[in-house]
């Protein structure tokens, strides 16, 4: 089996919030994250797929094919934009990059489906330098 990995890059604001919560719950749990006025982070995000090489041209994967998917399906849709207010698919829910990550991979297991028998192994959000979350695909 070998594993390749994409890294793309986007901008995001949020806010760490639970409406049914007291503000003082909010500042207690998230800290500066339950900001009123957002705040924002240079993301990275590493998206991993598993495969064999193709006897042809071996890859695993096309890699300008993977990028053009994680593009379109997902920093498109959160690049410069407030997770909170701007992105349909986080509706509802706190914007984590927990839960962000999971709704990545929701998005991109189907598209990857879609363009090569690989699999998608694993996608790893960095929020910061310091802070990640990785997600294997299980819940």
């Amino acid at each position: 089996m070998v594993y390749i990995s994409r890294q793309e890059h986007f901008n995001a604001a949020h806010k760490l919030y639970n409406p049914n919560w007291s503000e003082e719950r909010n500042r207690e749990v998230f800290g500066p994250c339950a900001n009123a006025n957002w705040h924002g982070h240079n993301y990275d995000l590493i998206v991993t797929v598993k495969g064999k090489p193709d006897p042809e041209t071996g890859f695993v994967i096309d890699l300008k094919q993977l990028s053009t998917v994680i593009r379109t399906h997902v920093v498109d849709q959160v690049d410069h934009k407030n997770l909170n207010m701007d992105v349909p698919f986080m509706e509802g829910q706190l914007a984590s990059t927990e839960n962000l990550v999971i709704a990545f991979w929701k998005i991109l297991q189907p598209e990857i489906e879609r363009i090569s028998p690989a699999r998608l192994h694993s996608i790893k959000l960095y929020e910061t330098p310091r802070n990640f979350v990785e997600y294997f695909g299980e819940e």
